[in-house]
């Protein structure tokens, strides 16, 4: 997916270290070409002052789902529904996305992880027909005491490869889930279980974590290893949850739920990831640590949209003005740069010559970021 020639003009550019105030960037063939300072007359597209920052790169999004399931009980046409997502993934800025994907029966969630397989064989063949705007990758979100997680995954990886495996528990007192009464919240608000059946209900999930959370995390991890694909461990909270990520070989700390767990992660050299939303909303609405105070004590390193795509940029270009001592160059870098790096994609993320030409143009309305137009490869495609 590539263009042969393109050249973007009178543009602030974000470069890793600093802001080129005014800035000219060739593409050719899909790369990036040139970067030059001060202005050209030279035939362009004039971005009329706006920024100019990397594709976006999105590791941990649910939005397929409710596109996929609009309503309780309602299944979309799948394909219709990933090309919506992935219009509206294209049009947040994201030019990569890792699509989470779920393994392991679950009495309580959706239709989604029923068809994750199928989902995925039409994300695959919507991607090698050219019909979607962003890179498409595979995050499979599995759930360590589901009793088929093991077999589901197995049987995914005969049939497709997988990018990211997440390495989830959401047992009640565990992680994100520590205190069980607001997950009791949870379950009778919008799960409208009566207490009888929310008893039963935690019951039978704290049996499953006794027989299989063990055995499943080790056979998933040794899953992992195998084929070459990185691991992040799900709302890690203790040092020994930490300890266990770092014996496991992991690479990604998805949404740790304490500062301890984030500091200790980050020491380790596992980058830490926090959700958008929860800079941007001004704090975890589960009650976890934000997003905010880790980036104060210099320990966050990634951003997720988690479920609102748009968040993405907003918390790139929030964190500035929240956090003191951070720039431009250095907040981009939390939805760029820093997951390239996290799952090793080394030719994005940066505006830099011979890097993938994957452009946003950012319009600030006020304090809001609008996204003006996208490129992938140096092909307009939002």
């Amino acid at each position: 997916m590539t263009s042969a020639t393109l050249r973007l003009k009178n543009a602030r550019i974000v470069l890793p270290d600093r802001v080129l105030e005014h800035g000219t960037l060739s593409i050719e063939n899909g790369r990036i070409a040139d970067i030059d300072e001060g202005s050209t007359s030279a035939a362009g597209i004039d971005l009329a002052g706006d920024i100019l920052i990397p594709g976006l790169i999105e590791l941990h999004t649910d939005h397929l789902e409710p596109h996929v399931t609009p309503r309780p009980k309602v299944d979309w046409n799948p394909l219709s529904a990933v090309l919506a997502y992935d219009a509206q993934i294209a049009a947040s800025g994201i030019t990569t996305v890792y699509d989470s994907l779920r393994l392991g029966a679950d009495e309580r969630k959706s239709v989604i992880g029923a068809v994750s397989l199928d989902l995925a064989h039409i994300i695959d063949d919507a991607q090698k027909s050219g019909w979607l705007r962003s890179e498409h990758r595979t995050h499979l979100r599995c759930e360590i005491c589901s009793p088929d997680v093991v077999t589901e995954l197995e049987n995914f990886l005969s049939h497709l490869p997988a990018h990211l495996i997440s390495l989830m528990d959401h047992t009640p007192g565990q992680r994100q889930f520590r205190d069980v009464e607001k997950l009791m919240i949870y379950y009778r608000g919008k799960g409208g279980m009566g207490e009888d059946e929310l008893a039963g209900f935690m019951k039978r999930r704290h049996d499953l974590f006794e027989r299989f959370a063990v055995t499943h995390r080790r056979a998933l991890v040794d899953i992992g290893h195998r084929h070459g694909i990185r691991l992040a461990s799900h709302d890690d909270t203790t040092l020994e949850h930490v300890e266990e990520s770092i014996r496991d070989g992991v690479s990604l700390a998805e949404f740790p739920t304490t500062g301890e767990a984030a500091a200790a992660s980050h020491a380790a050299g596992i980058a830490v990831m926090m959700g958008a939303p929860n800079l941007v909303r001004g704090g975890s609405h589960s009650g976890n640590v934000s997003a905010a105070e880790l980036a104060q004590s210099g320990t966050l390193d990634i951003f997720s949209s988690d479920y609102v795509p748009v968040s993405l940029l907003q918390a790139a270009f929030e964190l500035p003005r929240c956090v003191e001592g951070i720039g431009l160059p250095e907040a981009i870098s939390t939805v760029t740069a820093a997951p390239a790096v996290a799952m090793g994609l080394d030719d994005r993320g940066r505006i830099e010559s011979g890097t993938r030409a994957d452009l946003v143009q950012v319009h600030m309305a006020g304090s809001v970021p609008v996204v003006r137009q996208v490129w992938r490869e140096g092909r307009r495609v939002a």
